[in-house]
């Protein structure tokens, strides 16, 4: 056990020495660290793979590995990380790039129905009070590693669509076909719907000015209206 904490020790300092010089490019938000809840380990390795594309250029492949698994802390991936640790150091896990490592730990801590969890989380998905910017997004996010694909994933997205939206653009003259053209025309009839709201709330507002009447002191003596 010694003789791990004293090899990540030794790399750990020598990647503060690289990032102090300068040597890195951009700005990116550390990983938090992964403990090894697995609904968690995909976020992870993406905020890794940004943080190193941006800021890590230069630092060579061993460094970045020890880099990763410094994040690596608590709960099972603590005791995960001191195997990996120790089969490297004695030559038995063959790890040489960090896309290697990110692969180990999606085997490691993938979840076991992660499919039928995006399921459950596809279908219970709706706009409500997102844009449909906001919308496209999640959707994409959540429908990723559904399962879903081709008309059964485009009924999915017109489901959680805003009723408003979706008759508008079923209605159209040339509706959309693909699931891209679902994205790309909710998204473009959202924001000019929520423009033409904005813009009537200010004409609105300027075309209710009141008219005042003349003071009666203004009128001419003696003068009554018929």
């Amino acid at each position: 056990m010694d003789q791990i904490l004293q090899y990540l020790t030794q790399y750990t300092m020598a990647i503060k020495q690289l990032l102090s010089r300068g040597q890195t490019q951009g700005e990116a938000a550390k990983p938090l660290l992964f403990n090894g809840e697995r609904e968690k380990v995909v976020g992870f390795i993406n905020a890794c793979h940004l943080y190193i594309s941006m800021r890590m250029k230069g630092i060579g492949k061993e460094e970045k590995i020890l880099w990763v698994l410094t994040y690596v802390q608590g709960g099972v991936a603590k005791v995960w990380k001191e195997n990996v640790l120790e089969k490297r150091r004695q030559g038995i896990l063959a790890v040489e790039m960090v896309e290697e490592l990110f692969t180990k730990m999606r085997e490691e801590f993938r979840e076991f129905d992660e499919e039928s969890r995006k399921v459950d989380e596809l279908r219970m998905l709706e706009q409500g009070g997102w844009t449909c910017d906001e919308y496209v997004q999640i959707f994409k996010k959540t429908s990723r590693g559904s399962g879903y694909e081709g008309q059964p994933l485009i009924e999915e997205f017109k489901r959680g669509l805003n009723g408003n939206i979706r008759r508008r653009l079923a209605e159209a003259e040339s509706p959309p076909v693909t699931i891209e053209e679902w994205w790309e025309r909710s998204v473009r009839l959202d924001r000019n719907l929520r423009q033409s709201r904005a813009e009537e709330k200010v004409l609105g507002n300027k075309g209710a000015a009141q008219v005042t009447r003349p003071p009666e002191a203004q009128l001419t003596r003696g003068f009554r209206p018929s």
